[in-house]
């Protein structure tokens, strides 16, 4: 999978994504330390220890480079940066029971404003899965030449 480019500067609200979940519920805002370990083991559980690993890293920042969706207090979605490499969009995920429900859109532009709000004129999403959904919610680029890019000699865990 190849990178992807976002310009911050020329980004779309996520105003309207957002008030649209509110009125169902969720809430998109930054994480605080205290919920560390909750959104680490569920990024483990639902996803990858790799994007559990990240999710640690952006938890540990300050201010937290991690963005949470949470109904109740139940977790259904977070999106992180500065996790990979400085200037870095990601990961994301969601709940598979709120995929097409706009909440994977108002987490990736929330966080993007974030960076952009961070002093970052560009952002990377590295190893871009869903590069269609990139490019049409943010008007992300594909690099040409970037795969595997950063990712190519990761060291990985052995069997527990």
């Amino acid at each position: 999978m190849s990178d992807l480019l976002v310009k911050l500067y020329e980004l779309p609200s996520s105003a309207p994504h957002l008030e649209k979940l509110l009125a169902g519920g969720v809430e998109i805002r930054r994480a605080i330390g205290p919920e560390k370990h909750a959104v680490v083991e569920w990024a483990e559980k639902e996803f990858s220890r790799s994007w559990a690993s990240e999710c640690d890293v952006a938890m540990s920042s300050q201010p937290v480079s991690c963005f949470l969706a949470v109904k109740g207090k139940k977790l259904v979605g977070f999106a992180c940066y500065d996790a990979t490499l400085k200037g870095f969009f990601g990961p994301i995920g969601v709940d598979k029971k709120a995929h097409k429900t706009g909440l994977g859109t108002a987490l990736l532009l929330r966080t993007l404003e974030a960076m952009r709000d961070a002093g970052y004129g560009y952002a990377v999403i590295g190893w871009a899965g869903p590069v269609d959904f990139f490019r049409k919610t943010a008007g992300a680029v594909v690099i040409d030449g970037s795969e595997p890019g950063v990712y190519r000699n990761l060291v990985k865990a052995g069997p527990r």
